[in-house]
């Protein structure tokens, strides 16, 4: 496996898993604390209450979008704010700053994508 590959597998683990934790994040508003109960939350530490629904679109949808690998960049710096005072910031910005990677929806429209992901040597 050559530095080239190692840097889209890389890409595409930190994409997958920042997307996945997104997603079960915003689950956990919906199907655990429910939507009113996240904004009861949000409005007991002063933020407005509709903003737990924005929030909780934001997940799920730039969740979606990393895992798939479609305008990375531009999904990761936009959820940043809803990281802030995570460690999760920063991966939000690393996966931004290293883009889809090979694998990923993005590169098929650029034909980089592989038909397959590497096999380990």
């Amino acid at each position: 496996m050559n530095d080239s590959t190692r840097i889209d597998v890389a890409a595409l683990v930190l994409r997958v898993s920042l997307g996945v934790m997104f997603v079960a994040h915003a689950l956990l508003k919906y199907l655990v604390f429910t939507p009113a109960g996240t904004v009861k939350f949000f409005q007991s530490i002063g933020l407005p209450g509709p903003l737990a629904y924005a929030t909780m679109a934001a997940e799920i949808i730039g969740g979606a979008l990393l895992i798939l690998g479609v305008y990375t960049r531009v999904v990761s710096f936009a959820l940043v704010p809803v990281l802030i005072g995570a460690f999760l910031t920063l991966t939000a910005i690393a996966a931004g700053l290293v883009g889809s990677g090979r694998y990923a929806l993005d590169a098929l429209g650029a034909g980089r994508a592989p038909a397959a992901l590497p096999r380990a040597a």
